[in-house]
């Protein structure tokens, strides 16, 4: 159907546009990967927005109402619980304030359109301390600050001509305002995902609409449920794993005031692995327990359900459980002891996820580079961890903002988000671990201080033809990164890491092996680490991590 020449938006077709936009960011998140400053094989800023906008899709599908309002409500609640990465994280924040702008709008005309967007770029900058230009947030800004309302007829077609006109105009210029961009010959990423998302808005107003496929929720492919697993005699061991969104009901309770500690007092009393955490009207609920049907028939006193999954975890079990994972320390089952301190560790590889474990650390989320874990994730380990203080460790930079929002809509621990940018941070903040101290501050001011003594230098191929920071990169090439800055490229890896030993001149340093090192080559490193290093010491470890072949920690 075509739309362009209408001159409202209700709830149905707000959703039909959001799909379609959805659809076409999922047409060409590949492309959007690709402009990645770094020639590094980490580009998931695609990825992370179509996850993200795809768990709020989810949410709105299941509003029955034709309005803009509540579509858009739960849009926003979806897209909050899905955000992952940076860009993520913002596109949840934008439609997070075009939900507050569409407030009590159940059919909207241009002006309460336009008013929602300049709510969504309000909401974004305010979320995003120091608020960058030059990235999504520019040209979400300047789309709609460039539209002049008195060239604007009253069509939803208009509109978004002019929208999507101005948003292409403003992605183009986004090199000129980010020098990194320009250096490295690409625009910004988070953007070009917000221009795809518009554009398929405007192909939807046009009658020429899409649907997403290929992606589940941002997954490429769905794991398969082995029913055999659990047959006719089987025994039902762990529960089951109970997610639903709750619409809080003015006619069952007093919604402003609902305190979501209601919910979470009964279902300690039936099950564990608890979370709880209202914002709105809506309550999310996670809970394992044997009598889901008890956690439905009380939550239902307070209001309706918008989402319910339930699953049998005993199936959950077998396939975390087989050999190929019997390694890898996933979320606990089971609701720990309430204690003072717990900390969090993100990471990728089996060797850093058992050294992280071996270190003190409570929970070991599996995520890094292109594997960034959603706000769910981090709040569900909070409530795993069940500790008054929980410090957070996100290791990665397009990671900490998830992490940052988690702190602010859960209520049940004070959390502490340090702002580790890798790994190696993270291993020497948590070397010395020391939970002896009475008031958290200081144990976090400690970690703040081993993480800023130690250097940790990523060494990877390059993935392109890059000039960056000065240096010349050739594809293939290994390069070196240092706090974000490519201080190396070489064609040998161990004339690489000699000019890397050159540049830090420390007492100890402790290498980390990834996936791509075979161990012919790693028994030729270790030779040349051991035989070359004079007084450093040299430490080595299989890190098993994904994208950088090499982590290398000075201290």
């Amino acid at each position: 159907m075509i739309y362009k020449e209408y001159k409202y938006v209700d709830g149905d077709m707000f959703e039909q546009f959001i799909i379609s936009g959805a659809a076409k960011l999922e047409k060409n998140v590949d492309e959007v990967n690709s402009l990645n400053v770094f020639p590094i094989p980490d580009g998931d800023t695609g990825d992370n927005m179509y996850r993200t906008i795809a768990g709020g899709i989810e949410s709105m599908k299941s509003v029955t109402e034709n309005s803009v309002t509540k579509k858009a409500d739960a849009l926003a609640e979806g897209m909050l619980f899905n955000a992952r990465g940076n860009s993520g994280v913002i596109l949840s924040q934008i439609f997070a304030g075009i939900a507050k702008g569409f407030n009590g709008v159940d059919v909207a005309t241009v002006d309460d359109i336009l008013s929602a967007i300049n709510e969504g770029v309000k909401k974004a900058y305010s979320s995003v301390k120091p608020a960058v230009e030059g990235t999504i947030l520019t040209v979400a800004r300047e789309a709609v600050e460039n539209i002049d309302r008195a060239a604007v007829d009253e069509t939803i077609g208009e509109l978004s001509a002019i929208f999507l006109r101005n948003m292409y105009t403003s992605l183009e210029n986004t090199p000129e305002l980010l020098h990194v961009l320009k250096e490295a010959g690409v625009i910004d990423s988070g953007g070009a995902g917000l221009y795809y998302i518009a554009d398929g808005i405007a192909d939807a107003i046009n009658g020429n609409e899409l649907e997403t496929g290929l992606r589940k929720n941002g997954n490429a492919t769905e794991s398969v449920v082995d029913f055999s697993e659990f047959t006719e005699d089987s025994v039902l061991e762990y529960g089951y794993c109970t997610e639903f969104l709750l619409r809080l009901m003015n006619a069952k309770t007093d919604v402003a005031n609902f305190d979501e500690n209601v919910i979470i007092d009964y279902l300690k009393t039936i099950g564990d692995s608890i979370v709880a955490v209202k914002s709105g009207s809506i309550v999310k609920i996670h809970v394992h327990t044997m009598t889901p049907s008890k956690v439905l028939e009380f939550c239902q006193k307070f209001g309706e359900f918008l989402t319910v999954k339930i699953e049998n975890m005993t199936l959950q079990h077998n396939e975390t459980d087989k050999p190929k994972q019997k390694d890898v320390k996933t979320l606990p089952k089971v609701k720990r002891d309430r204690r003072k301190y717990a900390s969090i560790v993100v990471c990728d590889g089996d060797g850093f996820k058992k050294l992280f474990v071996d270190l003190g650390v409570d929970v070991v989320i599996d995520g890094g580079q292109g594997k960034n874990p959603s706000i769910n994730d981090f709040v569900q380990a909070f409530d795993e961890v069940n500790a008054d203080n929980v410090f957070v460790f996100p290791n990665n930079s397009n990671i900490i903002l998830a992490a940052e929002q988690a702190k602010k809509v859960y209520k049940g621990s004070k959390i502490f988000v340090l702002d580790t940018k890798n790994v190696g941070e993270a291993y020497s903040a948590l070397a010395m671990l020391d939970y002896s101290y009475d008031d958290p501050k200081d144990v976090y001011d400690i970690f703040v201080e081993n993480k800023d003594a130690s250097t940790t230098v990523l060494i990877c191929k390059a993935t392109r033809d890059v000039t960056l920071n000065g240096i010349k990169v050739k594809t293939g090439e290994y390069i070196a990164l240092i706090d974000k800055k490519i201080v190396v490229s070489n064609v040998d890896i161990k004339d690489t890491l000699a000019e890397v030993f050159e540049m830090n001149k420390k007492d100890i340093v402790t290498v980390f092996y990834g996936k791509a090192i075979t161990s012919e080559l790693k028994k030729d490193l270790s030779r040349y680490l051991n035989g070359n290093r004079g007084s450093i010491e040299v430490y080595e470890a299989d890190g098993g991590q994904d994208t950088f072949d090499v982590i290398m920690i000075f201290e």
